[in-house]
């Protein structure tokens, strides 16, 4: 990965930080790592946990940032929650997964949050 786009995944996922926050959600981790599976953020409000995928993108030559999480990566996010639970969770919690993409074009950024994405099987 290059400079540039860990650069621009790092802005990425402080603005989505940001944009939960002003939604009443406390930071929990950043980059939970689980083999080479990373979680880009873990936020709770109250008794929910959101386990946070950002998808950042300049520009929409790409498709919408928040297609580009496919089976593979939901499957993948998943086996890094449970770890993530097994380690740090609890029953009073409960679990959801969400995407933040980010799409940014000069000075102009726009944030499309999607609660509850998907489930898994």
């Amino acid at each position: 990965m290059t400079k540039q786009r860990q650069a621009l995944g790092l802005l990425g996922e402080r603005i989505a930080a940001r944009w939960m926050r002003r939604d009443g959600w406390i930071f929990v981790a950043h980059r939970f790592r689980s083999g080479h599976r990373d979680i880009d953020l873990v936020m709770r409000r109250g008794n929910e946990i959101a386990f946070v995928e950002v998808k950042a993108r300049r520009g929409a030559s790409f498709g919408h940032p928040v297609e580009a999480v496919h089976y593979r990566k939901r499957r993948e996010l998943g086996r890094s929650a449970r770890v993530w639970v097994d380690r740090h969770g609890s029953s009073a919690f409960s679990y959801r997964f969400d995407v933040v993409g980010i799409q940014i074009s000069g000075q102009n950024v726009r944030v499309h949050h999607v609660e509850n994405a998907f489930q898994l099987p």
